[in-house]
C-alpha cells in the first residue's frame, strides 16, 4: 500500500491532476487485476449477505416505495435492463440500483467496516451488479467491479472522518461505487476520474439522517449514491467533466465540509500489481441492529441467559456501558437524544440506541430482525424501567482501540458495570462481536447461507432459495444471461394486496 497525502490547495497553487486523490483512485480502479480466490470467495459470501438481508425486507413500506418507482421507469435503450428485487419486471440499472440499495440497507443488517469513518461496503453492490447485468457483463467482470468498490470505499474510510464534521459516510460511497463500475466497465483514468469526482460533489450531505428521530431515508441514503454513481460514469463516459480538484480544492470538499485549509489526510491505495484485499478487512452482522451493537447483543444476551434475574428491573439499580467516543455519542447516551429512550420511537432509531438494544437482548437472550423492534416489545412497562437504567460512557481505552490499525486489538465492545439493587456488582467486557473474525463464532460461507436460508423462510419458495444459493456459488463462472438470476422472487408478491401510493412516475 502506498500512504497518499490529502491536503487543500490554493487557486494559485499548480496540483496537476495525477497528484489529486481522485486521479489516484482513478488510476487503482482502471488496472485490470484478477482478485486472489480468499477475495473472491468474500465476494460470494457478501452477495448472499445482501440478498439475505433484502429477502428479509422485501414487504417493508421503504422497499415497496422503492420499487414502485423504479418500476415506473422502463428499460433504456443501451442496454438489457437490471433486476429488481422482488419484482418480475427490469429496469434501467440507476433505478435497479436504487430498488435495491434500499432493500439491502433496510434493516442495517449487512456487512461493515469501521476506521476514521464508518460504512457498509456492501452497498457497492446493487450499483455495480445493475450496470453489470444491464450490459452485459460476465461474473468475472462483476467480481473485479465489486472488489474495486470495496478497495476505496475502504481506503477512504481509513483515511478521512466524515462524520467529525456530520457529513453522512455515504460520501465515500458515491466514489467508490463509480470506481467499482469503472473497473466493471474496463474505463480509462480520465473517464474514471471525472466520474469519480461527479459522485462525490453530488453525495455529501448531512447526518441528520442518522440523528435524532430517524427516518426511513437512511435506508435511502446509500441506494442515492449507487443511483448517483450510475449518473455520474455515464456522464463521464459522454465526455463530460467535473468539479477539480474535488478533494483537494480551495473550495473543495476538504475546505469546507470537513478539517479545514490546513487540513492533512492520509489514505491508503494499493501499489500498481499489488492485489486488492480490502474486503477482507470488512466483516457482516449476525443481528439486524448498527454495527457497534453487535458485540454488546452478544454480551447481553449471555449475561441475561447465566443471570436471568437480571431481566427484572426491580434487581438492577444502574447498568453503565463503558465504550468508544463514537458508540457513546453515536447510538449511547453521550448523543444527547431522548427518542433514544422512548418506547414509541421509529424502528430506525430503536436500531441507534444501544440503552434499548443491551436491554432488550438481557431480558430476551436474543435478538431478532423484528419481534425486537416491534411497538409491543418496546412498550413493555419493565423494558422501559430497565432501559432508563441503561447508560453509557466514554472510556478512552476503548475509544483508542475501536480506532487502532491492529486488527488484534481493534474492538467495537466495552465494558459494562451493573450495580445491583443488593449492593452487589458486575463487571464484564467484550471487543468484537461473535461473528466478527476474531469473535467466539466467526462468520464463514456456512454461515452466511445459514443467514440467507433464515431469512428467505416463509418469503421464498424452496426451489427458490436453491436456485439463487447455486446462482451466487458459481459467480466466477456465470455468464451475461446467467447473470441476471443474482436477485430473487418471493413466493408471493408482497405488493399483491397492497394498494400502490401514486407519485410523480
Amino acid at each position: 500500500m502506498i500512504d497518499h497525502t490529502v491536503r487543500v490547495y490554493r487557486s494559485t497553487e499548480a496540483l496537476p491532476r495525477p497528484e489529486q486523490l481522485a486521479w489516484k483512485i482513478a488510476e487503482v480502479a482502471a488496472e485490470q487485476l484478477d482478485p486472489t480466490p480468499e477475495v473472491t470467495d468474500m465476494v460470494i459470501n457478501r452477495i448472499i449477505d445482501n440478498a439475505a438481508v433484502a429477502t428479509a425486507s422485501l414487504g417493508r413500506a421503504p422497499i415497496l416505495a422503492a420499487r414502485t418507482q423504479a418500476e415506473a421507469h422502463p428499460v433504456s435503450r443501451g442496454g438489457a435492463g437490471a433486476t429488481i428485487f422482488g419484482s418480475p419486471e427490469r429496469t434501467s440499472p440507476e433505478w435497479a440500483a436504487w430498488a435495491n440499495g434500499v432493500a439491502v440497507r433496510e434493516l442495517d443488517y449487512h456487512d461493515t467496516f469501521l476506521a476514521a469513518d464508518y460504512s457498509h461496503p456492501g452497498d457497492n453492490i446493487p450499483p455495480v451488479l445493475a450496470v453489470a447485468q444491464h450490459l452485459g457483463r460476465s461474473g468475472a467482470e462483476l467480481v473485479r467491479g465489486i472488489v474495486t468498490g470495496y478497495e476505496i470505499q475502504v481506503d477512504l474510510v481509513k483515511g478521512i472522518s466524515l462524520h467529525k464534521h456530520k457529513i453522512d459516510h455515504v460520501a465515500h460511497l458515491g466514489p467508490s461505487a463509480a470506481a467499482g463500475i469503472g473497473t466493471l466497465l474496463g474505463l480509462d483514468t480520465e473517464t474514471i476520474y471525472q466520474a469519480v469526482g461527479q459522485a462525490l460533489h453530488t453525495t455529501t450531505a448531512t447526518r441528520q439522517s442518522r440523528k435524532g428521530e430517524i427516518s426511513t431515508w437512511k435506508a435511502y441514503a446509500p441506494a442515492f449514491a449507487g443511483k448517483m454513481a450510475i449518473e455520474a460514469v455515464d456522464r463521464a463516459m459522454r465526455g463530460q467533466t467535473s468539479p477539480s480538484p474535488i478533494y483537494e480544492g480551495e473550495d473543495g470538499v476538504i475546505a469546507w465540509l470537513l478539517d479545514g485549509p490546513d487540513a492533512r489526510y492520509t489514505v491508503p491505495l494499493p501499489e500498481r500489481g499489488e492485489p486488492r484485499t480490502a474486503i477482507l478487512d470488512t466483516y457482516t452482522k449476525e443481528h439486524s441492529a448498527e454495527y457497534q451493537a453487535q458485540a454488546w447483543i452478544d454480551l447481553a444476551r449471555r449475561l441475561g441467559t447465566e443471570n436471568p434475574w437480571l431481566r427484572d428491573p426491580a434487581n438492577v439499580r444502574s447498568v453503565v456501558l463503558h465504550t468508544s467516543h463514537h458508540t457513546h455519542h453515536v447510538i449511547g447516551s453521550g448523543s444527547g437524544d431522548p427518542q433514544k429512550y422512548d418506547p414509541t420511537a421509529s424502528r430506525e432509531t430503536l436500531d441507534h440506541s444501544i440503552p434499548y438494544i443491551f436491554t432488550v437482548a438481557l431480558q430476551d437472550g436474543t435478538w431478532d430482525h423484528v419481534a425486537s423492534y416491534a411497538p409491543e416489545r418496546a412498550g413493555r412497562p419493565d423494558t422501559v424501567e430497565l432501559w432508563r437504567k441503561v447508560t453509557t460512557t466514554e472510556d478512552p481505552e476503548w475509544t483508542r482501540r475501536y480506532h487502532s490499525a491492529d486488527p488484534s486489538e481493534k474492538a467495537f465492545g466495552g465494558r459494562v458495570e451493573i450495580e445491583l439493587s443488593d449492593g452487589g456488582r458486575i463487571v464484564e467486557e467484550i471487543a468484537v462481536a461473535d461473528a466478527h473474525p476474531l469473535g467466539a463464532r466467526p462468520f464463514a460461507r456456512d454461515q452466511y447461507v445459514r443467514k440467507f436460508r433464515t431469512l428467505a423462510a416463509g418469503v421464498l419458495a424452496d426451489d427458490e432459495v436453491e436456485r439463487f444459493l447455486d446462482v451466487a456459488q458459481r459467480l466466477p463462472e456465470l455468464t451475461a444471461d446467467e447473470l441476471a438470476g443474482l436477485t430473487v422472487t418471493p413466493a408471493r408478491d408482497p405488493l399483491a394486496d397492497q394498494p400502490r401510493t401514486p407519485g410523480i412516475f
